[in-house]
């Protein structure tokens, strides 16, 4: 009798152990985002909008002294629009992942890092870092991004589409050369570019 209520005890723990195990694998490793894909379409900041058109002015009244005209105004000159300082194509590293990279200098003088048509797996806890590492094809290049200079510019808003990441205040751009789509969970790259200056 002790030896069957020894068994079914063993068996019951060693169950609780293997839900507890396979609660903490589907958390950690999150398969199912596989399967989801998160479309994100945003459009570039700091596009200039058209000008109003000028108001007609009003006829005077009959009768009346003629006024006298105002100086035309000097068309105000329309801030630059966003520009391009640096491009590359994506490659794929861990996981397929193509689209391109764009550094854009918009109007005020701030920076954007901006995925274009970006299509990619999703993943667990995936961010944008802009870096310094030079950007290496195959396996080789999955893991050199954490080892030098790099700045997050927050978790991956979506897997595909067209997106914007700011640059955070202070940060100089011109120090850094490349773009990945870091998994900080497993610290490895899902795709990269390389940014050529423009």
């Amino acid at each position: 009798m002790r030896g069957g209520r020894f068994g079914r005890g063993t068996v019951a723990v060693a169950a609780a152990v293997a839900v507890v195990l396979l609660g903490a694998g589907l958390y950690w490793f999150q398969p199912w985002k596989l399967w989801q894909d998160t479309t994100v379409e945003e459009s570039l900041p700091g596009a200039v909008a058209a000008a109003p058109p000028a108001q007609a002015s009003s006829p005077a009244p009959s009768g009346a002294a003629p006024s006298e005209e105002a100086p035309a105004e000097e068309p105000s000159q329309a801030p630059a629009g966003p520009e391009t300082v640096a491009s590359g194509e994506l490659i794929s590293h861990e996981h397929t992942t193509t689209g391109t990279v764009r550094l854009v200098r918009l109007a005020d003088g701030s920076h954007v890092v901006r995925l274009e048509d970006l299509d990619t797996s999703n993943g667990p806890d995936l961010r944008v870092w802009l870096t310094d590492a030079p950007v290496k094809e195959g396996k080789a290049g999955w893991h050199v991004f954490d080892d030098g200079q790099y700045v997050s510019l927050g978790k991956l808003k979506g897997n595909k589409g067209s997106q914007n990441y700011p640059l955070p205040e202070g940060v100089d751009p011109s120090a850094y050369s490349s773009v990945t789509i870091w998994c900080d969970r497993f610290d490895v790259s899902f795709g990269a570019a390389e940014l050529a200056r423009a």
